[in-house]
């Protein structure tokens, strides 16, 4: 019970904050103020939190994992930061950089974790800093992924022709629906292989 708190304290809560600030910044880097004027740009997690997402989502999981002894399987999502996209310059480029901002912070810390856990002062908790190379590898490629509103479907969007982005992006509110129909049936597999490749890219053998 203590290494699912420290988990979630150490590795989870700083994996989507720092995520979700890191679209907000490149945001504002790039032209957009919305998440500032919004009070986004904060590493306070109460201002990231979606009450379903956030909580009623992994919570259950977890209290199922607990109680009824499923496999231990944490899903969940932060609020989004807000960006107008109008407002970027350059707008299209600037979509698909906001979009791998997330991504690449999450890649940065697996980076991170994957040197804590080989220094000796650390030794007790190489199995937190494990998990955080694995879990912060995993929400980069995931995210990745280009099903709407995941970031690789922003970097998609930002390349297709303005019509097929319009209808492209009509899949949004389905999303999450998509993305539990598939974890359900086991058909997002193939991200395994690429997490590991990710992980081979930064010198971490999973």
């Amino acid at each position: 019970m203590l290494d699912v708190v420290l988990l979630i304290l150490i590795i989870v809560v700083p994996a989507i904050v720092l995520h979700e600030v890191a679209h907000g910044l490149s945001a504002y880097w790039l032209g957009d103020p919305t998440a500032k004027i919004q009070g986004r740009l904060t590493l306070n997690p109460i201002k990231h939190i979606d009450p379903v997402g956030s909580i009623l989502v992994p919570g259950g999981l977890f209290l199922a994992h607990y109680f009824l002894h499923t496999p231990l399987m944490l899903f969940g999502w932060a609020k989004p930061v807000p960006v107008n996209f109008r407002n970027l310059r350059p707008q299209r480029l600037g979509m698909a950089l906001v979009a791998i901002a997330g991504p690449l912070t999450n890649i940065a810390l697996a980076f991170i974790f994957s040197k804590l856990y080989v220094w000796p002062a650390l030794s007790g908790f190489s199995h937190i800093c494990a998990w955080g190379v694995l879990l912060n590898l995993t929400l980069a490629v995931f995210n990745m992924t280009p099903i709407p509103p995941l970031d690789g479907s922003r970097v998609v969007t930002s390349l297709l022709p303005t019509k097929l982005a319009y209808y492209y992006s009509r899949l949004e509110p389905f999303g999450i629906i998509i993305v539990i129909v598939l974890l359900n049936f086991g058909m997002l597999g193939f991200l395994s292989p690429l997490i590991e490749q990710v992980g081979q890219w930064i010198g971490v053998q999973l």
